[in-house]
């Protein structure tokens, strides 16, 4: 027990430091632009406008850092290197989850409130519901790793899908009534997942593996749905709490997680059972 308070410490520290693509416009920046000493410069991207489905595309390149003002989207296949962070601001969209495309982070990707971050797209397994086809071509896959922490605060809409975090994602706050579904499928989380506070329109923590604990608390699907968490494996504990209306095992019946330490509070019975 003692383990897992400080691991859940852990995740609050961690927390508190902190559509579909049918048009594209010019970009902004040039790039893998670089200044005379040869280093990369940072690219702000701007402009576009979520609600028409117009998006600025960021292309292949190098960059210090990017920043996301307005609604972007990278370029089909394009392959992205960020040596820094990428910071999605008040009210912007980064949709990576529509084309594939190949993005490494060296540090984190944190989102601001009222933002939607989508990253990763794969297709469905066999007999599975657990991918999320990306929109160009249902048939390819992105290959998206962070190297640091993903971080949302009162983020409109967070999907994450089949991408690698080498430290912690913790989503702490947002939703809205009238908003999207919140999926955390497929990913591979070096540190630990905490998701609290959050009012999505459906949550579902599915086929994940998570090195450290899964921590979720205080969350309403505000379309009354069912919330899922199934068919993780956790190196830790798996916590739940104020889950509301209720959470159930994965998309197939009777799937469960395993769970290296203790599963506790709503998902104590999604775990196999003593034999």
């Amino acid at each position: 027990m003692m383990k897992f308070r400080i691991l859940f410490a852990a995740a609050m520290m961690v927390a508190s430091s902190g559509a579909v693509v049918t048009g594209l416009v010019g970009t902004t920046g040039i790039a893998s632009a670089h200044p005379s000493n040869g280093w990369p410069m940072p690219y702000t991207c701007s402009g576009g406008d979520y609600q028409t489905g117009t998006f600025v595309p960021i292309p292949s390149g190098i960059y210090a850092n990017i920043t996301v003002r307005g609604a972007c989207a990278p370029a089909p296949n394009a392959v992205i290197n960020v040596i820094g962070s990428v910071n999605v601001g008040p009210g912007a969209v980064l949709d990576a989850q529509s084309a594939p495309s190949t993005i490494t982070v060296g540090r984190d990707v944190l989102a601001a409130p009222g933002s939607l971050l989508g990253l990763g797209c794969l297709p469905n397994p066999v007999g599975h519901m657990t991918g999320h086809p990306c929109t160009v071509d249902p048939t390819e896959s992105s290959n998206i790793t962070v190297n640091g922490n993903v971080i949302a605060w009162g983020a409109n809409t967070v999907l994450l899908n089949g991408i690698t975090v080498r430290a912690n994602v913790a989503l702490i706050g947002g939703g809205q009534q009238a908003g999207n579904p919140w999926p955390i499928k497929t990913n591979t989380i070096g540190g630990n997942l905490l998701v609290s506070g959050v009012t999505p329109e459906w949550l579902g923590v599915v086929v994940n593996n998570v090195r450290g604990n899964v921590i979720l608390t205080n969350i309403t699907a505000a379309a009354g749905e069912t919330m899922e968490v199934g068919g993780n494996t956790i190196g830790w504990n798996l916590a739940c709490w104020g889950l509301a209306p209720a959470v159930s095992g994965g998309v197939v019946p009777g799937e469960v997680n395993t769970v290296g330490g203790q599963a506790l509070g709503q998902c104590a019975n999604l775990q196999p059972s003593a034999s």
